[in-house]
Order: C-alpha cells, then structure tokens, then sequence
C-alpha cells in the first residue's frame, strides 16, 4: 500500500463535528463529481444516505447533489434542508439516474435500471437473498460499475457500514422487546430488566457479535439476566472481554440451549450465517416449550431467519404469534429509526465521496483502495463476484486483472 494512499477512516466521521464556516476550508478536489440521492421505493425503508449536513460540506467542496424530492421525508430531513445547502431538488427519476455516482439504500428496482447510462458507478445494499439472474444480467448491460456498500472494508479490515447498523440494531431490538413483552396482549405483562425485590427478567442471545454486544449491554444496562450463545469460542471470548460484566456464554450445544430457552422472556436472533449450516438454528419443538408471551426477534430473518417458526415481516405489520410466543422478524431494524440510521450512513459516505474526488474519480481509488475494492460486484458491466456468478451460473472475472488491463 502507497505511503500517501488515503483511507476513508482518516476523514472527519461527520460533517456536524464541523462548523459551517470551517467547510471552505477543504483544499479542492481533483475531481468534480454529481451524486444523485433517490428516494426509496417502499415504505419498508425509510433511511437515506446523506444528510443535508453532509450534502452541504460536499456541495462546499465543488460537488453537485441531486436529490430526489421527498428522498429524506422519512428521516425528517425536510427537501428544503437540502435545499438550503446546495442540493438540486428534482422530481424526474431519470433525471437523477444520469448523474456520475447513485446513492440509494435499497437496490434499484427494474424501472431504476432501465434509465442508466454507461460508465456509472452505483451504491447501494445488495440483498443477496432476494435478488436473481436478471437484476444482475440487467445491470451489466448497462455497462455501471455496482458496488454493495455493507461489504466495503475500512483499513483495519473490517466493515463499518455492518458494525454502525449492527450498533443501530442492538440498542434498538431490545426497545421493541421491551415494548412487547409488557404489552397485554403480545407479551406477559413484564418489564424487560429487574428491580430490586423481584427476579430479573431473562434474556438469551444467539450469535456473539456486534449487534449481540450492543444488546448485551442494553439487556445489562436494563438489569435483565443475559445468556449468549454461539458456535465460536473466541466470538465469546471477545465478546465477554468487551462486557464490563460477567454474563453466561455457552457454545451451541442444543440441551443446553432448550434449558435457556425454557425460562427465557426474550429471545434474539442475531447470528450470521455461513455456508454449510442449517436453514434454521432453533427448531419448533424448542420454541413450543417457552414462556406463553416471550418475546422472539429474528434479526437474521433477512438471510432467511435461525428459528424454525420464522417469517418475514415488515415495519407495518411487525409481528405475529406461534405456540403464544410472540415473533418479530422484520428485515431492516435499522429503518425503525430512520433519522439515526441516516446519520451514520451519511457517517460513512460523505467521507468516501470526498476520498473518491480526491483519488481522481472511483476506478482511480478502485486501484489504490482494497477495502473500496472489496465491495465491488460488477466492474463495468462485467461481473466480479465470484458467489453471484457461481449461484445463478454467470462467467465473472477477477477485479484486480480487470483493473490491471486497463491500467
């Protein structure tokens, strides 16, 4: 890696840590870019990629931002707020599917794809599960280059956009537990966490990772019991070194965890799954000997969920009952609380666009960046991804000999 190579955690985390009048202070940039932010298609998402902050310090630093309107309605960032710092408020979509770089948070739907041009670099999340051959074959038609924002790295190796969701993810799923198990009809009637006099309510987590550590610490803050489960020893290990308290840790050993399950009020889901493994994690037959109003969120449902009894929902209808335990599965927690989730993107991508501009453009920071590199699925219109290519039997080439030819 070059000495003078730049990477996205040497920039600001956000654009509010910096007075409105210090934002002229940026030197300019060797590029000039235009971002188009779109609207979601749905209601089931409600975050957006940049804030007006953020949109402001780029427009300082010669960017042009397009901005659908009514992008950041649901975030409660009103279109005059763009408005006010620069940002170009349009209504055509293909207007906006033009500009040089795309920022939306779902994937582009098939009217989306339709309007782009070539040489356009596109970021959103990808959604593996529930995309097939043709929304890939369409995009490399259109000759873009596509990257999934989730899977790009920051320089220690790690995935920021993953960990700030999953620290979004972990205070918020014990909230919505807490709502539902003191609720009179979904829930027992408890409150999630203890005081003094009464036993504590008890909380088991499946999966030791970031989203199981913010809700450990949440559960603990409350006074609940935690238990945590995983099938990796260092997970846990790590995991309780990171915990100031003591808490109960037990690799994935069925007895063990149907006993935890029985006296559990509630139950969260939060493992990544990995090649190899079951469908699900946690049988019927478990679920059917809890607790009458426990609590269960699936926070894994969006890679097919790790209950047996698991069904997608959505923010509308959040929840259902099977065996009286109450269930929710919803894919996108983090959209629940839209104004904070957009913030911490807008975290992330305000300082890569300006490490883009700075690099001389995106395929420039493609050759200097691995993390950057590490997000990339299509490559001018050629897929790179080895998974998508060997899942719906599409050929796919190796990045860095792409980038290396037409150096």
């Amino acid at each position: 890696m070059a000495a003078n190579e730049q990477n996205i955690s040497n920039f600001p985390l956000t654009s509010q840590m910096i007075p409105k009048e210090e934002k002229l202070a940026f030197s300019p940039k060797k590029a000039s870019l235009t971002i188009a932010i779109l609207k979601e298609n749905n209601d089931t998402e409600r975050r957006v990629c940049l804030s007006p902050d953020a949109v402001g310090l780029l427009v300082q630093n010669g960017h042009t931002i397009l901005v659908e309107r009514g992008a950041g309605i649901a975030s409660h960032f009103e279109d005059v707020y763009y408005s006010n710092e620069g940002a170009q408020i349009l209504d055509s979509k293909e207007e906006l599917l033009k500009a040089s770089i795309i920022l939306k948070v779902s994937p582009l739907n098939n009217q989306e794809i339709s309007s782009l041009v070539k040489n356009q670099t596109l970021l959103t999340t990808l959604q593996f599960l529930s995309r097939d051959k043709n929304y890939f074959a369409s995009l490399s038609e259109r000759k873009i280059t596509a990257l999934a924002f989730e899977k790009i790295k920051d320089n220690t190796g790690s995935y920021p956009i993953i960990r700030s969701m999953g620290e979004i993810v972990g205070n918020s799923s014990l909230h919505i537990a807490a709502k539902y198990l003191a609720h009179h009809k979904y829930g027992n009637g408890s409150m999630l966490g203890g005081i003094p006099g009464l036993k504590p309510t008890e909380v088991v987590i499946i999966g030791a990772g970031t989203v199981s550590e913010n809700a450990t610490k949440a559960a603990i803050g409350m006074g609940a019991n935690v238990k945590v489960f995983d099938n990796s020893v260092y997970r846990l290990r790590r995991l309780q070194s990171n915990i100031s308290n003591k808490i109960f840790t037990s690799v994935l050993q069925p007895k063990i965890l149907e006993e935890a399950l029985m006296t559990a009020d509630v139950v969260l889901g939060a493992m990544r799954k990995q090649k190899g493994t079951p469908s699900f994690m946690v049988p019927a037959y478990m679920i059917q000997k809890m607790k009458k109003g426990a609590v269960i969120i699936d926070i894994s449902i969006d890679q097919g969920g790790i209950f047996e009894t698991s069904r997608l929902t959505t923010h509308e209808e959040p929840i259902y009952q099977e065996f009286d335990i109450t269930h929710y599965c919803v894919p996108n927690i983090a959209s629940g609380v839209p104004r904070t989730a957009s913030q911490a993107l807008s975290n992330f991508f305000m300082p890569l666009v300006l490490q883009i501009a700075e690099e001389g453009g995106v395929e420039q920071l493609l050759r200097s960046n691995e993390g950057f590199r590490s997000g990339v699925y299509i490559f001018n219109g050629v897929i790179t991804d080895k998974e998508i290519g060997e899942s719906f039997n599409m050929s796919y080439r190796n990045l860095e000999l792409l980038l290396a030819v037409l150096h």
